[in-house]
């Protein structure tokens, strides 16, 4: 797992959290604080200026009461003057603003702080409207960029409600303003030092809480990697305390959930290596994601290139069946996999791979090999069809010669006799065929006795040429090419000499007249090998490997008029194998046959051969 970018770890989101809610709070309060302190400074200003102004308005009113006072004492013009005199002392003691202007009715300034205003009608439209009874304040900016408080109000008599006079008055703001600021840069510098103080704090808060994740991340990707040997580190008794506890705990737990689900799968894998069935899954879409050992020993392919490919095109389904019929409809079905050199036959049974009711999920393949068993089937039923065929030729045949002697034929001297040779010829042919039939049978049910016994191999081949050399059939020559030692074996004679009998027996009922039969004997390691070699047409190519199966027959129509039973190699082959050696053939069509067995030499001491 990649490291997490510095910008984007929880720590660092902790602390700009934790700063920036401490930023906005200290901005929140600083506005407010900053907004309220600033209204209540304007509003003390203001009061505070009005009041003077009152107390100015107060005064003058009480100056212009006694004006009539002035004018009695001196003349008009020294009252007039005298008025002036007090208001313009009131101003320079009380008012150290801007400009301050007194104005009579008529809109000339009586006083003011700005000598060349006296004595000047105003033309300002605040002054007009104070005049007019209309007090107005606001608050203006000058041309020199200064913020002042411009106040005009009317001096009106009580009683009488008569407007007599105005005053006008700029008063510089900009000292509130500049308090404030000085407020504001203290609220911002301290601002300044809480986010530093809480970054720091943030940073300690964030790394208690941090480091305890960090080493359950660390911890994780232990895990993902397979060791569980590793523990959280507990750094206190709070939620990440027990946060810890409890991974700790799912550690332990999935330590053996995992010892469990693998010792699962070494015995799963186990079962799939061993099974003699082929076993093969495959995910919804049918792309195989398993295969075992056996299967890619069946299917002749490795199981790299199989994963990921289609089942359907593995099995050569794909242009019989569709997906969906094989999840729906079949369970089992037989594959002929035959080439034409080899028969292969493999049975496969599907089940589906699918959760309580839930959708499927893929396929289970079990592929089971039947080429032994259908070709054990195949045989049985030939040897039954054999069997069937063999009996009722002669039964057939002595049922008619028996109605025949039964509807009279009987009581003619020249038929009966022949009639009846004919009926005991295939009563003994029948006889022969079931006592074939019944020593392959014994030989089979692995009951069959063997009375082995030390034999000079070639005195005993002697001795059963002899034989057959007397009968002088056809003229047919017995060629030995035999060593002149002692070449000892275990055999049982009885055995043997049937298997050399029937051997021979075909070898001169397949040879033409005077053609020669060979007899040849060596020695091939620690065997001894025969070979019986005829003159007679052969078997073609594709039946050589054949002529040790039951009932089987080159020429049929001739076999079974020379009183073949078709069983007679295979009771040697069944012979030979017991006596721990093979048999085999060799021919070609038109050239001859040549019969080979082996048997083992028996263990001598050295220097006897």
């Amino acid at each position: 797992m990649d490291k997490v970018n510095f910008f984007k770890s929880i720590h660092v989101k902790f602390v700009l959290i934790y700063v920036l809610l401490i930023l906005i709070a200290m901005q929140v309060i600083s506005v407010y604080f900053i907004n309220n302190l600033e209204t209540d400074l304007r509003q003390n200003f203001t009061k505070s200026l009005n009041d003077r102004v009152n107390l100015l308005e107060f005064n003058i009113e009480q100056k212009m009461k006694d004006v009539k006072s002035y004018k009695e004492k001196k003349s008009e013009e020294e009252g007039k003057l005298t008025l002036e005199e007090d208001i313009q002392a009131l101003i320079d003691e009380e008012f150290e603003e801007k400009e301050v202007q007194v104005l009579n009715k008529e809109g000339v300034v009586l006083a003011s702080n700005k000598p060349r205003l006296k004595g000047q009608i105003s033309f300002n439209p605040k002054i007009k409207l104070a005049l007019e009874g209309t007090v107005d304040d606001e608050i203006m900016l000058t041309p020199e960029g200064e913020r002042v408080m411009v106040l005009a109000k009317p001096i009106q008599i009580d009683s009488k409600g008569e407007t007599i006079g105005a005053i006008y008055l700029e008063a510089s703001i900009e000292g509130i303003f500049k308090q404030i600021q000085r407020i504001n840069n203290i609220l911002v510098t301290g601002t300044v030092i809480a986010l530093i103080i809480t970054g720091l704090l943030g940073v300690f808060l964030a790394r208690t809480i941090t480091r305890p994740m960090a080493d359950m991340r660390k911890q994780a990707l232990v895990m993902a990697r397979g060791d569980f040997s590793r523990q959280v580190q507990l750094y206190g008794d709070d939620e990440i305390g027990q946060l810890a506890m409890t991974f700790n705990n799912l550690t332990k737990k999935l330590q053996e959930a995992t010892a469990i689900t693998e010792s699962e799968r070494r015995k799963l894998r186990s079962v799939l290596t061993y099974m003699t069935d082929g076993v093969i899954a495959t995910d919804r879409d049918g792309a195989i994601i398993l295969m075992n050992d056996r299967a890619e020993e069946m299917l002749n392919i490795s199981r790299q290139n199989a994963l990921g490919t289609s089942l359907m095109e593995l099995l050569r389904l794909n242009t019989n069946y569709t997906w969906e019929e094989l999840y729906n409809e079949y369970e089992s079905m037989l594959l002929d996999f035959s080439t034409d050199d080899l028969h292969y036959v493999v049975r496969a049974n599907f089940s589906t791979i699918q959760k309580d009711d839930g959708p499927i999920n893929g396929l289970i393949c079990v592929l089971h090999d039947v080429t032994e068993q259908e070709q054990i089937d195949n045989e049985r039923r030939e040897f039954v069809f054999n069997v069937s065929h063999e009996l009722r030729t002669p039964l057939t045949t002595m049922r008619s010669y028996l109605e025949a002697l039964a509807e009279g034929a009987w009581k003619d001297d020249n038929i009966a006799p022949r009639f009846l040779e004919v009926t005991q010829n295939e009563t003994e042919r029948m006889i022969r065929l079931v006592t074939d039939l019944l020593q392959l049978s014994k030989m089979d049910s692995k009951d069959y006795r063997f009375n082995f016994r030390e034999m000079d191999l070639v005195r005993f081949l002697n001795d059963i040429i002899d034989r057959f050399d007397m009968l002088e059939k056809e003229n047919i020559e017995l060629s030995r090419l035999l060593p002149d030692r002692v070449i000892p074996v275990q055999i049982d004679t009885d055995k043997m000499t049937q298997v050399l009998d029937n051997i021979i027996s075909n070898a001169m009922k397949y040879s033409p007249e005077g053609g020669t039969i060979t007899f040849t004997v060596g020695i091939t390691g620690r065997k001894v090998k025969v070979s019986i070699s005829d003159e007679g047409v052969g078997i073609p190519k594709n039946n050589v490997s054949k002529i040790f199966d039951r009932f089987f027959r080159v020429d049929r129509a001739r076999s079974r008029d020379l009183g073949g039973t078709g069983l007679g190699l295979a009771i040697a082959k069944e012979i030979i194998l017991a006596h721990g050696g093979d048999i085999w053939a060799e021919s070609e069509w038109g050239q001859g046959t040549t019969i080979l067995f082996t048997l083992p030499l028996k263990k001598v001491k050295e220097g006897q051969l």
